[in-house]
This record gives structure tokens, sequence and C-alpha cells, in this order.
């Protein structure tokens, strides 16, 4: 059964790369909820009860082939964050685009008090698909000189260093 994925609306029809999916029976397809979305939205593919601060690997019920060169984001909805504290927690996830596995969201409640139910067809993510690129790694002795150098750790620069961890 094919189930078409929109492209974006400045897309000139045929150079857009092409995202094969593979569903479950029964599953939605991901979507963008208007033309000119990045993200297309993943659907649950199973009913799920999350607790508060409790977390689930939720399955879309598809795998995918990604083109060569892009990895696929699997990043939180902001409206689901918004209304239910919902979040993916290693967010953005990561699928390889040589992977063919089922794609699974971790999803996190952050609300302290309510639970939330997922239902199959509900909106829980959005993949992003980008293209990457793979550097050839090299080990230097000293790298180049910038105005920054090694200050400001975080974006303000208000930390010093990142803090350690003791052990017990």
């Amino acid at each position: 059964m094919s189930h078409p994925v929109e492209t974006a609306a400045e897309t000139a029809p045929g150079t857009a790369p092409e995202l094969r999916i593979r569903l479950q029976e029964g599953t939605t397809a991901p979507q963008r909820a208007h033309a000119d979305d990045a993200g297309l939205d993943l659907a649950s593919a199973e009913e799920v009860l999350l607790e508060p601060g409790a977390r689930a690997l939720v399955d879309t019920g598809m795998a995918i082939a990604l083109p060569p060169g892009t990895v696929g984001l699997v990043c939180p909805r902001s409206g689901l964050a918004a209304r239910h504290g919902v979040t993916v927690l290693n967010g953005p996830g990561v699928v390889d685009a040589g992977y063919r596995g089922p794609v699974k969201v971790t999803l996190l409640n952050t609300d302290p008090e309510q639970a939330v139910r997922i239902h199959p067809g509900d909106r829980i993510a959005q993949l992003v698909i980008v293209p990457f690129l793979a550097p050839v790694l090299r080990e230097v002795e000293d790298l180049e000189a910038t105005d920054r150098a090694e200050a400001g750790f975080g974006s303000t620069g208000a930390l010093a260093a990142a803090p350690t961890v003791k052990e017990a």
C-alpha cells in the first residue's frame, strides 16, 4: 500500500530526494501539517499511558530509508510539550541513513501531576531530514587560535567550565 508524502511547496517537482517508508497495517504515514513545514509529524502506532515523570519508547509503526548523505532528527512537537509537558527525551533523536528498523520515539512526561494517554494516530514527534557532513578525523597537537579561544562555555559565557561529577 503506497502513502504519498508531501514535499515542501517551494521544491520543484522531481528535484526533492525520496524518502521511502514502510508502514505497518493501520498506522499513519508521516505528514506535514503545512506545505512549508520542515518537520514530518510522526504518529503513535500504539496506546501508551505516560504517568507523571515516566518515559516510554513509542512505536511509530514505520521504517524508513533516508536518502544518502542525510540524517533524520526526531524532535519534540511544541504543542504536545506546551499542552501536556511531553517531550522527546533524547531530542533530537538520530535516525541514520543506513538504519532500516522500526522508528521509535522515547517520550517523557515532564508534568509532575498529570498522566498523559497517547492513542494510536496521535502525533507524538516530528522528523526533520537534513544533510550532514562526515569529516575525516585528524588528530593534531594544536588548534588554530580564535578570538573566543576556550572562553565562554555555555551560550552566554557565564560558565567558566563544565561542572565535574564527583564520585561517591
